[in-house]
């Protein structure tokens, strides 16, 4: 008369050695956490090198405002797509969220070009100067993926690759905003061309190395 009991007393066994499960707060709170440790990051460059001659390049150059603003929404959302890509049965359309704010970003960058020939008289960076920016961007979104990548690993996400490289885009554009506060010259195509290589190498180790270090969380 024993044996029928077994499932039952299996089943009580094993509901009592479960552990209550603390539920992670929604993707904007996440999000909100992320950008704070960014605009800490901000603020140290801003109290070192001054918001002066930042300024100045929005005034003389609107379009590289609107160029920081760009880069500063495709990271929010970026971010942001990242979070809700590890809840479960959030669409993968999410990862479409940061578009138009990279299509701000990458069409106002590209005006800065013109300035070879529009405005002769700005410093425009020669090679050198513009690789100390995908030294920049690179360094700084080392941090900010891993930060990143560690606070998606407790959310299982299903889509790794995907959300890895949504973390990729938001931690690289996070960072050229944040090259914003110390950039010294005008954008031409030598600065662009750096900063699309720095974006693209970022998203790219994000979605090989970033994918896998997702993935283990599903287990």
């Amino acid at each position: 008369m024993a044996e029928p009991r077994l499932p039952e007393s299996l089943i009580q066994s094993l509901g009592d050695q479960l552990l209550p499960v603390r539920r992670l707060p929604p993707p904007w709170v996440r999000t909100l956490g992320w950008l704070v440790v960014v605009a800490v990051i901000a603020a140290g460059l801003l109290a070192h090198y001054g918001a002066t001659h930042m300024m100045r390049r929005f005034e003389a150059a609107p379009d590289i405002a609107m160029a920081g603003v760009g880069a500063v929404i495709t990271a929010v959302c970026a971010a942001w797509a990242a979070f809700t890509l590890g809840v479960p049965g959030r669409s993968s359309r999410w990862a479409w969220l940061p578009l138009p704010g990279l299509l701000l970003w990458v069409g106002a960058s590209g005006l800065g070009c013109m300035r070879d020939w529009l405005g002769p008289s700005a410093h425009i960076a020669a090679f050198h100067e513009a690789s100390d920016c995908l030294i920049f961007i690179i360094s700084l979104s080392v941090p900010l993926s891993v930060l990143l990548i560690w606070l998606l690993r407790r959310a299982c996400p299903l889509r790794p690759v995907l959300a890895a490289i949504m973390i990729g885009l938001a931690s690289a554009a996070a960072s050229a905003a944040l090259l914003e506060i110390c950039h010294a010259f005008a954008v031409a195509a030598t600065d662009l061309l750096t900063h699309a290589m720095a974006v693209a190498i970022v998203v790219l180790v994000n979605a090989l190395m970033g994918g896998r270090l997702l993935q283990p969380a599903l287990k």
